[in-house]
C-alpha cells in the first residue's frame, strides 16, 4: 500500500482534532481510526 503524505493544514488540524475527541470520552483505538493515521503514527 503506498504511504500517505500529509499535508501541512493536516499535520496541524488532527492533533487538535484528537484533542476533542478524546474530551468527549472516546477511546484512542477509535480516534485514531477516526483520523486516518496509523497507531505508529
Amino acid at each position: 500500500m503506498p504511504r500517505k503524505k500529509h499535508h501541512p493544514g493536516e499535520i496541524v488540524a488532527k492533533p487538535r482534532q484528537v484533542d476533542v475527541l478524546v474530551s468527549q470520552g472516546r477511546p484512542v483505538a477509535e480516534v485514531i481510526r477516526t483520523i486516518d493515521v496509523t497507531r505508529f503514527t
